[in-house]
């Protein structure tokens, strides 16, 4: 079952029973409250037999000698103390996490000789232990042969002792809404498409007004009215209605133009008439982790109370290839007037962003827009699974996002746009055609997205490689990442608040 944490701060804590961890240096300093756990040295005899090296995410585990205050005493190494990052104390707290199952309570000393822990850096190691507990066992009905308790699981009692407590609480509120939205990402990506349609992602979308976001949801018929021809040609081919979700947080001055955020929600894709292959169909239930990364962000900003006017909306589609589905060779009339020739129906994601990019873009003028997709496989050719592709028309935009990226670590690499990609989804018989062919697949996708935003900042974040099947890590053991919310919120945090 999932593990749950109830984690609070404190100066000192009293030691009885359950599990102590103690941060270690590669010098050999050890916690401030090494001899409170350990009065006996026990931990040093047994690093010395061990030959334990305190190597960043090493652990010694040691079940406490009779009258040792603890049951338990860990020992968490985490390298070079003076060179952590805010993503080593997010992979210290992943670490500590994997290692506390089956405790009840746990204390962990964060402070050492010659390691000065901020506030800040207390809340990662927290944030960092929530986003390793996650899982996602909604639909699991068979228990583990241990597991005889009744109902959700009770949380297990962290106290995280540091001198920078005041600190660490105010910046653990921040923390906490980057962990719902991460989550919120998450279970998104994780629920299956026959649970999971456009109008039920919707109405995940719409539960944001309790936070305060304005939600408005666009039905079919009004996406007809506005000219909608590209996004709703690809909807056409499933019984599930379309739907656009536009979410706005009015957190900074009225005067202020917001920033803008679209993603890609294909709740699932087939292919459509261009049917995939059978193998590895079922990921595809996670082509909409744009969406559901736009939708945490929101979360995170309405949570955190964020002083920037934002802008979020979202496609929300299903590509199906019944008789009714569009076919290769269709032409269909985007709402900014562009014809497009539909060459693959598999390039199905850029005809439902074009169509948002344009009606975000003609709506609210905003300073800039971002959009996030699981867009094509290419740039998992080029990329692998440890960074997003980024394209852009502004220097500027392309600097803060990969100076986020490098921050929290969900990093972006920059790829070309240019004429002569461009001409590679000329169409002979329309204004474009959806797809330029084999090579630079990335590229030419985002060549086609450049042509609905005019002269506005934009950015394409292709997260195919990233938002979901990525390796696990210490803060992600579930096949959806949640990528993006954290990216995004920190250049918001950054950059555009008042």
């Amino acid at each position: 079952m999932s593990l749950k944490f109830e984690i609070g701060f404190s100066k000192s804590a009293r030691l009885s029973g359950g599990l102590a961890i103690l941060l270690k240096t590669l010098d050999g300093k050890e916690a401030a409250g090494a001899a409170e756990a350990d009065p006996d040295g026990i931990v040093a005899k047994a690093a010395r037999i061990a030959k334990f090296k305190a190597k960043s995410l090493r652990a010694l585990d040691i079940v406490a000698p009779q009258g040792a205050p603890v049951d338990r005493i860990l020992v968490l190494g985490i390298g070079e103390g003076a060179d952590l990052t805010a993503h080593d104390w997010l992979k210290a707290g992943g670490a500590a996490a994997s290692k506390v199952r089956g405790a009840e309570k746990v204390v962990i000393f964060l402070d050492a000789p010659g390691l000065e822990v901020s506030g800040k850096a207390a809340a990662d190691f927290a944030l960092g232990m929530e986003m390793n507990a996650y899982s996602f066992d909604t639909y699991k009905t068979t228990k583990k042969d241990d597991d005889d308790q009744k109902g959700p699981p009770k949380p297990v009692k962290v106290t995280i002792v540091t001198g920078a407590v005041i600190a660490a609480k105010k910046a653990a509120t921040h923390s906490q809404a980057i962990a719902e939205g991460v989550f919120i990402a998450r279970d998104l990506v994780n629920e299956p498409a026959n649970i999971l349609g456009p109008v039920e992602f919707a109405a995940k979308a719409k539960e944001l007004e309790k936070l305060g976001v304005e939600v408005e949801i666009l039905t079919e018929r009004e996406m007809k009215k506005l000219g909608m021809g590209a996004l709703l040609g690809v909807a056409q081919g499933s019984v599930r209605p379309p739907r656009l979700a536009i979410m706005q947080w009015k957190g900074g001055k009225p005067k202020d133009r917001p920033v803008a955020f679209v993603g890609k929600g294909v709740v699932f894709d087939s292919g459509g008439i261009s049917i995939k292959p059978g193998a590895g169909m079922e990921e595809m239930k996670g082509d909409m982790g744009g969406a559901a990364a736009v939708t945490g962000l929101m979360h995170v900003l309405a949570t955190r109370k964020a002083k920037a006017n934002v802008v979020g909306i979202i496609g929300l589609v299903e590509n199906m290839p019944d008789g009714n589905a569009q076919r290769p060779g269709d032409i269909v009339n985007s709402m900014s007037g562009q014809t497009i020739e539909i060459i693959n129906t598999d390039a199905e994601g850029r005809l439902v962003l074009c169509d948002a990019l344009w009606y975000c873009n003609d709506r609210f003028k905003p300073q800039f827009m971002i959009n996030l997709a699981t867009l094509t496989g290419a740039v998992m050719v080029a990329l692998g699974s440890h960074h997003a592709g980024l394209f852009t028309n502004d220097d500027r935009l392309a600097g803060q996002l990969t100076a986020a990226g490098l921050t929290t670590h969900e990093r972006l690499w920059r790829l070309p746009l240019g004429k002569e990609y461009d001409k590679m989804i000329d169409s002979k018989f329309a204004d474009m055609k959806n797809t330029g062919g084999r090579y630079a697949g990335s590229i030419t996708a985002a060549q086609f997205l450049k042509r609905f935003v005019k002269d506005t900042p934009w950015a394409h974040l292709d997260i195919a490689g990233t938002a979901m099947g990525s390796p696990t890590d210490e803060i992600n053991q579930s096949w959806a990442s949640g990528f993006g919310v954290r990216l995004l919120d920190e250049l918001v945090r950054a950059n555009y608040e008042s």
